[in-house]
């Protein structure tokens, strides 16, 4: 390779899953535990070791993913009973630290069975909301029935109708619980079992449909985690790669800073520059599965002096990455290069930042002659 290179990389499963354990545990990115003896014994060829401590990664992980979507079950129904009055009990979100996948799995399975039966209290809660509202007026709060049709007994409706609002999903929005009110009001003006039937049905109807617009939002805010967790991931995974890739070159004995694009590493860009090279530099950017690195140039070459000593900096380069991609493995990072040219074969460019003040220098000089 002379001015650049193109390798797709791929993380190892343990590098990937200890990842996102360390990021549902709230902890800076690494490989720890189980997932650095995974790949020690990836490292060391010993297939049965890594396939079980791979396997226990994996179980830690998975059960961790569950602990997160029970407490965020859990903030919402607290947000809903708050939002309704609501004195319901609710189980407090765990903060998973030491516990084994198993303990998580069973802390599930108790807290799956304590929120429905949350959810079901605060369901009945919000049923008997709207029905004291509804029947607040006692004794002629139904119309006397028409000739050959009794009303039906209030308390009668007032149970049904409790009895099919325990149906409606405790996080309705407000303009549905609303819809299904307005629906409910209406046995107020019934007078024969008849039109007190036709209502209920009514209120089924406006139920079913405010539970499904509950459903699609549930369903949306899961996209969004889903969304969320995997940009997370994503910028974790590059964190990781960026991170390596530093401590591989100044191992070697280069700086490792931040691009000058962007003063930050956090895009994936960053500069590799030596002591012993005062002209030149490597830009390096991981993104999208790729890492692309180019040589450059800080000043134009002037003399074939220059671009002998472009070869031999290009060569030395070459041996470099060919060294940090070894010891990258050993961090369960692959790297397959996708192309590379041999050094010497085109010239080095020269970086953007020397273009530009060498264009800045260009124009003082023109300034200074225009006014001799």
């Amino acid at each position: 390779m002379s001015s650049g290179i193109d390798a797709d990389i791929a993380l190892d499963a343990a590098v990937v899953l200890t990842l996102g354990m360390n990021r549902m545990l709230g902890r800076g990115a690494g490989v720890a535990g189980r997932g650095a003896q995974a790949l020690a014994a990836l490292a060391a060829g010993r297939a049965e070791a890594r396939a079980a401590a791979l396997a226990e990664v994996e179980s830690h992980e998975r059960a961790l993913r569950e602990v997160v979507e029970r407490n965020a079950r859990i903030a919402a129904l607290a947000e809903t009973r708050a939002k309704i009055g609501a004195e319901v009990a609710l189980p407090r979100p765990l903060r998973p630290d030491e516990q084994t996948p198993g303990e998580l799995t069973a802390w599930c399975a108790a807290t799956d069975r304590a929120l429905d039966e949350a959810e079901r209290r605060l369901s009945e809660h919000l049923a008997a909301q709207v029905s004291t509202q509804i029947f607040a007026v006692p004794a002629e709060g139904l119309k006397a029935g028409t000739a050959g049709s009794a009303p039906p007994p209030a308390q009668d409706v007032q149970r049904n109708l409790e009895r099919i609002m325990t149906r409606l999903l405790p996080d309705a929005a407000d303009e549905e619980r609303r819809a299904v009110a307005e629906a409910a009001r209406l046995l107020a003006e019934t007078g024969t079992a008849e039109e007190a039937e036709g209502v209920l049905q009514e209120v089924r109807l406006r139920i079913q449909a405010a539970n499904r617009g509950v459903e699609e939002r549930r369903a949306a805010e899961r996209r969004r985690a889903a969304e969320r967790d995997t940009a997370e991931q994503a910028a974790a995974e590059r964190r990781y790669v960026l991170d390596s890739i530093t401590a591989a070159f100044e191992d070697m004995g280069y700086e490792v800073r931040p691009g000058f694009e962007t003063l930050t590493a956090e895009d994936g860009t960053v500069t590799l520059t030596k002591g012993a090279w005062p002209d030149h530099s490597v830009r390096m950017r991981v993104e999208d599965a790729h890492v692309r690195a180019s040589m450059v140039r800080e000043r134009p070459a002037e003399s074939e002096d220059d671009r002998r000593v472009d070869v031999e900096r290009e060569r030395e380069w070459c041996e470099a990455f060919e060294t940090a991609r070894a010891r990258l493995a050993d961090a369960g990072i692959r790297s397959d290069v996708a192309w590379r040219l041999e050094p010497g074969v085109r010239e080095l460019p020269v970086s953007a930042r020397a273009r530009q003040t060498g264009g800045r220098t260009g124009q003082r000089e023109r300034h200074r002659e225009r006014h001799k």
